[in-house]
């Protein structure tokens, strides 16, 4: 008999603000505005009195809901101060023109908000850099961007990426944009129960960083599925990888650290991956298992269960943009 699937933040939507603080994996620090007051988003203008960008560039501690559905055009970044929560719980927010840039912050929390069309070069879903961190983003849907939907670059680190849903786009998620930036060693991200859908790539590309996956479903690809470059370490747990046409599912990148005479690529451990449809992992020719870290080493548990055709199920259910009430909030 198969067993029942386990559901990660199972009891996150009883009141507004449990989900301060209680992320899986390196985000687990990220409380956003949970010791600030609630502002209400009025209205869908890209800036002015109700908008969401006037709530996210003040400095205060805030939690930030929705009192309408709709789309929000934005005509630039929106640049989101610390110690937010951006919470699309109980309505429908979508997020276009442009996305969320998150620039030397810190405690940030953003959930339940969807993401599509963002055009320009250099325009991402959300771009975190520079040195951001404390950052948990959770059942967000993302698509169709010019760049990327998830950039996290330039020293920022304690990030995690849940329950999120990827389409119809190209390079999807990059970590760590250019080997001349060896101060990503830094970098630290788990990304868990999310849905790749056919997404070219990148999911995600590291450079440097360390990279924790488990729980995901990443399915046919059109380049390759994970790619580790120089110096970057992920330890792949219990995904389930379902080629298309493409077969070869991990990519290795051979490019130079700017403080180092040789080049080299970046390593992957796969512990319990599904592999569907004639997957290839295609792993290096050289171990170099005793380089990687172990996510025990920064976290004591995560829930994870094994990869099963129950947990791909319940991927494609439950992750993206969901249709749930806001929670009340306790603290009013």
């Amino acid at each position: 008999m198969a067993s029942t699937p386990i559901q990660p933040y199972g009891d996150l939507d009883s009141t507004l603000r449990a989900m301060a603080g209680r992320a899986e994996g390196f985000g687990r620090l990220a409380i956003g505005g949970l010791h600030g007051p609630l502002y209400l988003v009025t209205s869908l203008s890209d800036d002015g009195p109700g908008s969401l960008r006037e709530g996210c560039r003040r400095k205060e501690p805030l939690w930030i809901v929705f009192e309408i559905s709709g789309t929000i055009n934005l005509s630039s970044y929106l640049s989101v101060s610390s110690h937010k929560t951006i919470d699309g719980r109980g309505q429908r927010i979508k997020l276009t023109g442009k996305g969320l840039r998150l620039k030397e912050c810190e405690n940030i929390i953003i959930c339940n908000l969807e993401f599509e069309g963002g055009r320009g070069h250099d325009v991402d879903g959300i771009q975190i850099k520079p040195n951001s961190r404390n950052i948990w983003i959770d059942r967000c849907s993302l698509r169709d961007y010019d760049d990327g939907l998830i950039d996290i670059t330039r020293q920022s680190t304690d990030i995690t990426i849940s329950r999120c849903y990827f389409a119809q786009h190209d390079k999807t998620m990059l970590i760590g944009a250019n080997p001349s930036h060896v101060g990503d060693r830094c970098i630290r991200v788990t990304i868990h129960h999310c849905f790749f859908d056919g997404t070219r790539q990148r999911h995600p590309r590291v450079r440097f960083g360390k990279v924790h996956l488990y729980n995901n479903y990443i399915r046919n690809w059109e380049v390759y599925a994970i790619c580790a470059s120089v110096e970057a370490q992920i330890y792949s747990q219990c995904n389930i990888y379902e080629a298309g046409t493409k077969k070869k599912a991990f990519e290795f990148y051979t490019e130079k650290a700017e403080d180092k005479e040789d080049q080299e690529s970046g390593f992957i451990i796969s512990e319990g991956d599904m592999l569907l449809n004639g997957v290839q992992p295609c792993m290096p020719p050289e171990s170099k298992e005793e380089t990687m870290f172990h996510p025990s080493e920064y976290y004591p548990t995560w829930t994870m269960e094994a990869a099963t055709d129950s947990l791909r199920e319940v991927i494609q259910l439950c992750t993206g943009w969901q249709s749930i009430c806001r929670p009340v909030d306790n603290m009013l």
